[in-house]
């Protein structure tokens, strides 16, 4: 007998699996997949929406919205934003509704707001904030949003008649290739500002009046008519075959605003865009194609500038 203990005299009995096991080791070591995305767990749509929240409250930059898609003719636009919402109430713009998020952190703003679309009988909606972004297609709403009917454009002859029918001289501000909302907004308070009598837009490839434009327009679009033109090279053609100049504003041109003898005439002043200027259908249309002086350091002005360099300038020629 090998040493190193003595024999018991039984047998050594067979070790086997742990009673009541029902395979957990087993089952423990295969593992639980994957570690899901961030999106996934249960935290993170309170996270993200107390992101989006802190951020609209410190009036950050707006996030990056999905394509937008086209809206149909008939469909209502939406005015996000405390400030813009109750600039367009204060100014009677035409609205609808009013949403508000669930749970707002009130200011006077906001207070105001709903006290006059109470007053004026708009309806009062309690919104979710992901609603409002959607509705606003992702801009910064900071909890309301103000929704307005879809625009009634007028006919580009109505605009002759309004100046016929004050017994003023008519000035009508065209748009060729004005793609930005915000432009258009913009010559919409110049419009007002210097005595024009409507805008004319194209019906393609040109920015109408949308929530965008009624934002930077600060209710303007609200007392001044937008008439839209099937083709606007037409349009243009019909005004002179009525007695009206057309002046066309291009870098390229070769008089300059201030020197041009039609301002006190009838007149259409046509803004090109900023990148392409007059197109050239339109350009054989002008009158005269005039241009803004500038320093050489900066190249060109935006539309919105340009419009209101020129009409300034007509009203200064007719206050004479």
């Amino acid at each position: 007998m090998a040493a190193g203990g003595r024999a018991s005299g039984r047998p050594a009995k067979k070790k086997g699996p742990s009673k009541g096991t029902g395979g957990q080791v087993r089952r423990g070591l295969e593992g639980r997949g994957a570690t899901p995305p961030a999106e996934m767990r249960h935290w993170y749509k309170d996270k993200a929406r107390a992101e989006r929240v802190a951020r609209e409250e410190r009036g950050g930059s707006r996030r990056p919205a999905a394509a937008r898609q086209r809206r149909s003719d008939d469909a209502p636009e939406y005015i996000g934003g405390r400030n813009p919402v109750l600039e367009a109430l204060l100014a009677g713009v035409p609205a609808t509704a009013l949403y508000v998020a669930q749970r707002i952190d009130n200011d006077d703003r906001v207070r105001d707001s709903i006290k006059i679309a109470a007053e004026r009988g708009i309806a009062l909606l309690e919104s979710t904030r992901d609603k409002l972004d959607r509705l606003t297609e992702g801009g910064v709403h900071q909890g309301v949003a103000l929704q307005i009917p879809a625009y009634e454009y007028a006919h580009p002859s109505e605009l002759v008649e309004l100046a016929h029918d004050a017994a003023e001289v008519p000035l009508v501000v065209a748009l060729d290739g004005v793609t930005d909302p915000r432009n258009l907004g913009a010559i919409a308070r110049s419009a007002a500002a210097f005595g024009a009598h409507g805008l004319l837009v194209p019906s393609r490839r040109s920015a109408g009046v949308t929530g965008g434009a009624w934002k930077t327009s600060a209710g303007t679009l609200a007392n001044l008519r937008v008439a839209r033109a099937a083709n606007l090279t037409a349009a243009l053609r019909e005004y002179r075959e009525a007695g009206m100049f057309v002046i066309g504003l291009d870098g390229e041109g070769t008089v300059d605003i201030g020197d041009v003898d039609l301002l006190t005439e009838p007149l259409v002043i046509v803004v090109g865009s900023e990148g392409k200027g007059l197109s050239r259908l339109v350009r054989e249309q002008c009158d005269v194609v005039t241009r803004i002086p500038i320093q050489a350091a900066a190249e060109s002005l935006n539309a919105g500038v340009a419009a209101g360099v020129a009409l300034y300038e007509a009203a200064r020629h007719r206050r004479r």
